[in-house]
């Protein structure tokens, strides 16, 4: 996937030079530092072998929310609170949703897809009410704030954006690699009847991967809102599921569940941006973007699955 996304990248640059400005190198990695967040959430679900539609609905929620308890206090209080109240509230309720997920996939036996394309109209729903359908913002408020977490550059190119989600990709790729939990999840995503029968309570494990994936998607639209200064209930968060399985399964995380890397996710999101960027630069008419990227994913699915395919082969040789 690594070698994908440099032969994108390369191929754009010999035709648009001014791809790889400085201008627009950081505008890529701003997208796929807030994108590659909420792929690593998706992919620990997706390695379990389970599937989570709701999370762009989950990020408008958390989008409308983060301002309305920022800058009026709204909806559960009538001033506005402080930023750890506010993440607090918005990362708890996130929580709380990926717990019903993993509750209703595990316990009632209801598969993944039906219980979270139930939640993308849920929660979509959620943020249209409590925001009244209108465009929640910050206004000209907590600007510090959104360069703390978003904006702000290092060495004028690398945005703090793509910096948090490196330090959440090491988090994620440690314990997915180097601890038991990580170890189980890919047991599960492997053969779940012969986890449970090994002793691992596979229950509690998913439960906890819907959690982390939920996590994520609140944090995601935490960061998306404090990017954008607003978000409209109807349409912030539409399609963003979409961009994070997309990288998710492009960085390697099989939908048969028990394969992924977290450094291979990030690749993922990265070559989806990219190629989002492409499009651009190239001068693709809109109306074409979305086939033009989708194209773009195809063949990268596929040239990673013969590659994946030949390298196998080629060791039992």
């Amino acid at each position: 996937m690594l070698g994908l996304l440099v032969a994108l990248f390369g191929s754009t640059t010999f035709f648009q030079p001014s791809f790889r400005d400085t201008g627009n190198l950081s505008s890529i990695m701003r997208w796929v530092g807030l994108y590659g967040i909420i792929s690593i959430g998706v992919a620990f679900v997706i390695i379990t072998g389970g599937i989570d539609l709701s999370i762009g609905s989950l990020i408008a929620l958390a989008g409308v929310m983060t301002p309305m308890l920022l800058v009026k206090g709204e909806p559960f209080f009538n001033s506005p609170v402080g930023v750890p109240v506010a993440f607090a509230i918005v990362l708890g309720i996130s929580l709380l949703i990926g717990l019903f997920h993993g509750i209703m996939v595990t316990k009632l036996k209801i598969q993944p897809f039906l219980v979270t394309l139930c939640g993308l109209f849920i929660y979509r729903g959620l943020a249209r009410a409590a925001g009244n359908d209108q465009t929640q913002g910050f206004g000209g408020q907590y600007q510090w704030l959104k360069d703390a977490l978003v904006k702000q550059k290092i060495f004028e190119i690398v945005p703090m954006s793509f910096l948090v989600m490196i330090v959440i990709g090491v988090v994620a790729a440690i314990v997915l690699n180097k601890t038991v939990f990580g170890r189980y999840l890919l047991a599960i995503g492997h053969n779940e009847d012969a986890a449970r029968f090994s002793g691992i309570k596979t229950d509690r494990m998913k439960i906890a991967a819907y959690m982390i994936c939920s996590l994520l998607g609140g944090f995601g639209g935490i960061l998306f809102v404090l990017d954008t200064n607003g978000a409209t209930p109807s349409s912030f968060g539409n399609f963003y599921e979409l961009y994070a399985i997309a990288g998710a399964v492009l960085g390697g995380c099989s939908l048969r569940g028990g394969e992924g890397a977290i450094f291979g996710v990030i690749c993922g999101a990265a070559l989806v941006q990219v190629s989002e960027k492409a499009v651009f630069f190239l001068g693709v008419e809109e109306e074409w973007k979305f086939a033009v990227i989708g194209t773009f994913i195809l063949v990268g699915v596929v040239a990673d699955e013969l590659f994946r395919r030949w390298n196998e082969k080629r060791r039992r040789l």
